[in-house]
């Protein structure tokens, strides 16, 4: 048993390894990262973050959040239509092949998923390509709780990237406001890869009943496949910093995440509450977009030139204004005892003690504090700061 489960498991990686998802979806995060440099260098003169970050990121982020649904997955047996795995691969190439990232929202992918399975059964159609051959089935005899459960954990997991790991590729660029004013907005788009295990139906495992699997759907043996569920993200932040939307946004996502494992646990008594919860949230999960969506819609701006002082845009990663906990939105009055408002009057009260320079702060609350640091001379001739006004 335990020998088969191993070969299994590696059997499993293999898999995943030509699944093409994986392969797009990297593609994908190379192209985002591209247009990510180039917009900064358009607007601010350089690359503020690395250019590889998003395709390091696609995978750092949501290691954990898959390690843990894995193991429910596995622990628990819920097992999935390898027909479902299948067209949940479908929708989310199509969706990175069209560059319709924020369609990658595991409710979106499962859901979409599930009314096809439910649409093939009921209408008794087929569909045969190659080698794929696709047929509907009774998801009420089982599938839909562990649809809905599986659907709801991957929302928690998307919750917490939005909430943990959204931040990380923010850059920032110039915007001409409604009164012919600059200001800066934020964006933020990611593609992350959670490669889960699933067990299926199949002729590996055979079943130790009654402990596993939980949920065979009529099948006495049994499969795992390493699975890439593609999580996508793009957010504009312009009311708000990022930091706040993101905080606020990712929150409405885990909770409606736990909603639907609810939903999904409730669906074990009455599996017509499972196909009720994936229809439910997916309508919230829309709805959750376009609020977020028309909040940001506004002339309002969160971080624009002002006569307070210099506005910071970005802090570079590594540099003397990060080590000083600098941030963007916030505003420099003083630089070494001498008022700025411009980069170049940043550079010239710099350049008054080039070892050293202390700062004067307003931050997010309107609370003046002072921070300062030594500089070296591989440091940033500028800390580390883009501030927010026009380029020419």
């Amino acid at each position: 048993m335990i020998g088969n489960i191993i070969i299994e498991i590696f059997t499993a990686i293999g898999r995943f390894l030509l699944n093409p998802v994986v392969y797009i979806a990297i593609l994908l995060a190379i192209l985002l990262g591209y247009l990510r440099v180039k917009q900064e260098r358009q607007f601010f003169n350089r690359r503020i973050v690395w250019g590889w970050t998003e395709v390091v990121g696609q995978w750092k982020y949501g290691w954990l959040y898959a390690l843990f649904i894995s193991i429910v997955s596995g622990a628990a047996g819920l097992t999935v239509p390898q027909d479902f795995l299948i067209i949940v691969m479908a929708v989310s190439a199509l969706a990175l092949i069209v560059f319709f990232i924020n369609a990658l929202s595991p409710i979106y992918t499962m859901g979409l998923a599930t009314l096809a399975i439910w649409l093939m059964y009921h209408y008794q159609w087929t569909f045969s390509w190659w080698k794929i051959s696709l047929e509907g089935m009774n998801l009420a005899n089982g599938a839909i709780i562990t649809i809905t459960l599986l659907a709801g954990l991957s929302v928690v997991a998307e919750g917490l990237l939005i909430q943990r790991a959204a931040l990380k590729v923010t850059t920032p660029r110039i915007e001409k406001t409604k009164r012919g004013m600059q200001a800066i907005v934020y964006r933020s788009r990611n593609i992350w890869l959670l490669p889960i295990f699933f067990v299926l139906p199949g002729e590996a495992i055979a079943a130790v009943q009654p402990y596993w699997p939980q949920f065979t759907l009529g099948e006495h043996r049994f499969a795992f496949v390493f699975f890439p569920i593609v999580i996508g993200f793009t957010k504009l932040a312009r009311r708000e910093l990022p930091t706040i939307v993101f905080a606020k946004l990712g929150k409405s996502v885990l909770t409606l995440g736990l909603l639907i494992v609810l939903g999904g646990l409730i669906a074990f008594f009455e599996p017509l509450v499972g196909f009720l919860t994936l229809a439910i949230g997916g309508i919230i999960r829309f709805v959750i977009a376009i609020v977020y969506r028309r909040r940001e819609q506004t002339d309002l701006y969160a971080v624009a030139p002002s006569t307070k002082g210099a506005i910071i845009a970005a802090v570079l990663p590594d540099s003397p204004a990060e080590k000083m906990g600098l941030l963007a939105g916030e505003c420099i009055r003083k630089v070494n005892g001498h008022t700025i408002f411009t980069e170049r009057e940043l550079y010239e009260a710099l350049q008054l003690n080039a070892a050293h320079c202390r700062l004067e702060v307003l931050d997010h609350n309107n609370e003046v504090r002072l921070t300062q640091h030594v500089i070296y001379s591989n440091d940033h001739y500028r800390i580390g700061l883009l501030l927010a006004e026009p380029r020419e």
